[in-house]
């Protein structure tokens, strides 16, 4: 007899809950691009892009064509990574492989750098001096002066295809072309003489790598900084994340001050007539039409925004027209706006009240907070710079004072001494002389220590000695055979030093080394 009898399905509990990651609701990871066509800003923050534009671009671009006389034995181009030597030249500064520290010290230093900057005023960096910003802004230079500014490009794009728009984006991708060109051709002049390597290209006489190199980055050049743009920092740049962790409640940022700014009205004067409280902004969307990125800072912090201030200069444009103060829109801390908000709207108790930080003449009140700029210098921005500052001193007292003379040296392992027949014993060992300055120069190799002992260089003749003088060719490295001779006194292992010194004795190196005996353990 079967007992077993099926549960009634109305007795489960039915839980009330939506899927939040069901495949219907589920967003694309990569958004399409919707065109951003920013209108040309002007004031002081504009200004101040175009000068780091121009001293950037001027670097990158004419860097590899500054001469440095170094003498007829080291190349003349100033700024040089020469790969075939696997040395790097900067002026009068010589880095050799085994000095790679120096670019260590360096890259710790940018980090630092960046973490200062980005605690005391935001994201400057990705505002003013990255490449993406600086290519970006040079594209858009070119494309306003082909298609005009922000309503002559839409206008132009929204149209149907004709001759003149085919001619216009002809002519701006080309320039966009060649700028990428230039843009790939100066980055391999920093790895070869310039002139030189400039005259292969144009005859295709050039190694392949060096076209393969300017057609790579000619392709990422115009793609990030024309096509892709400021997608770029949204999606592919990790920084914006990041950023977060580096900002405080006293760093400089980018604000809408909406405790001044709010309500906006477009008809201030009849809303201020019904009795209405009125701001200062006249949703005039000038800061939203300058924007590279496509936001509206009135929004609030945002991860997209990159801090260039050009809402700044379109806001304060507008402020001037309306005969307002300028600062709706301006660098402010966190804690200076929040105690700005915290007094409009009388600690979150109400909505923003213009009269709670406004005279009635107009001007604010005594209790308004401005930005002081004794706040940046806190403790954090401090041990930041410290760290920074201390990085490149130590590594600018330590090129001073670093010597330009190497010493290695190579003990033979078969055999390791060789008994002579007149009861001598016999070491040898392999020294390589580096001399790193682009001159030659005469050192002498002395002994020192090992008593009794004497030094034979075969290249040098059949002389025994305590020391030698050795001609170093300029930035190479000088290979020799010794031989160390001494009698039998007993002694089990006996340590020693070579020694190289400049014959002006500008420069000195040494070497602990060890002679073995026939009763050393092995």
């Amino acid at each position: 007899m079967n007992l077993y009898t099926a549960p009634d399905p109305n007795d489960i509990e039915r839980v009330s809950v939506e899927p939040v990651n069901a495949r219907r609701y589920r967003q694309p990871l990569y958004a399409p691009r919707n065109k951003i066509f920013p209108k040309r800003a002007e004031g002081r923050f504009r200004r101040f892009k175009w000068i780091v534009m121009l001293i950037t671009l001027g670097i990158y671009y004419l860097a590899p064509w500054i001469r440095w006389d170094r003498g007829p034995y080291a190349p003349d181009q100033a700024i040089l990574i020469d790969l075939s030597s696997r040395r790097f030249f900067f002026f009068f500064i010589e880095i050799w492989p085994q000095e790679f520290y120096y670019v260590a010290g360096l890259l710790v230093m940018a980090g630092f750098g960046l973490f200062l900057v980005t605690s005391a005023v935001g994201r400057a960096w990705c505002g003013y001096a990255c490449p993406q910003t600086v290519w970006v802004d040079l594209f858009l230079v070119v494309e306003r002066a082909i298609e005009g500014d922000r309503n002559a490009r839409m206008k132009l794009d929204a149209s149907p295809f004709s001759f003149d728009k085919l001619r216009k984006r002809v002519i701006k991708h080309s320039i966009w072309l060649l700028i990428g060109i230039a843009t790939g051709g100066a980055w391999i002049f920093y790895f070869a003489d310039a002139p030189s390597l400039a005259v292969s290209l144009v005859t295709g006489r050039a190694p392949a790598a060096a076209y393969a190199t300017v057609a790579i980055l000619t392709a990422t050049t115009y793609v990030l900084g024309g096509l892709m743009r400021e997608q770029v920092c949204t999606y592919m740049c990790p920084w914006p994340r990041i950023q977060g962790a580096m900002l405080d409640e006293n760093s400089l940022v980018v604000t809408y001050n909406d405790w001044r700014g709010e309500q906006r009205s477009r008809h201030a004067k009849k809303a201020q007539a019904t009795g209405l409280p009125v701001g200062d902004c006249v949703d005039c969307n000038a800061c939203v039409a300058v924007c590279p990125m496509g936001i509206d800072i009135r929004d609030g912090q945002q991860m997209e925004c990159i801090t260039c201030a050009l809402c700044i200069d379109a806001c304060d444009g507008v402020m001037d027209k309306l005969g307002k103060p300028r600062g709706l829109i301006a660098y402010a801390t966190l804690s200076e706006y929040s105690a700005n908000m915290a007094l409009a709207t009388d600690e979150g108790r109400t909505a923003i009240q213009p009269s709670r930080v406004r005279n009635e003449d107009g001007s604010f009140v005594s209790t308004v907070r401005h930005f002081d700029w004794r706040i940046i210098f806190r403790p954090r921005i401090v041990f930041y710079a410290a760290v920074w500052a201390s990085i490149g001193v130590a590594m600018i007292v330590h090129l001073a004072f670093r010597e330009r003379l190497e010493l290695n040296v190579v003990h033979d392992r078969n055999p390791q001494y060789v008994l002579e027949s007149n009861g001598s014993i016999r070491n040898g060992y392999t020294l390589r002389v580096l001399n790193m300055v682009p001159t030659p120069r005469d050192v002498t190799i002395t002994l020192v220590g090992l008593e009794g002992a004497t030094i034979r260089i075969p290249e040098f003749g059949k002389q025994d000695d305590r020391s030698f003088t050795v001609h170093a060719e300029p930035d190479q490295a000088t290979t020799l055979k010794v031989f160390i001779t001494r009698k039998p006194d007993g002694a089990a292992v006996n340590e020693f030093l070579f020694v190289v010194e400049d014959t002006d004795r500008s420069d000195r190196a040494t070497y602990r080394a060890a002679f073995n005996t026939p009763g050393d353990m092995k």
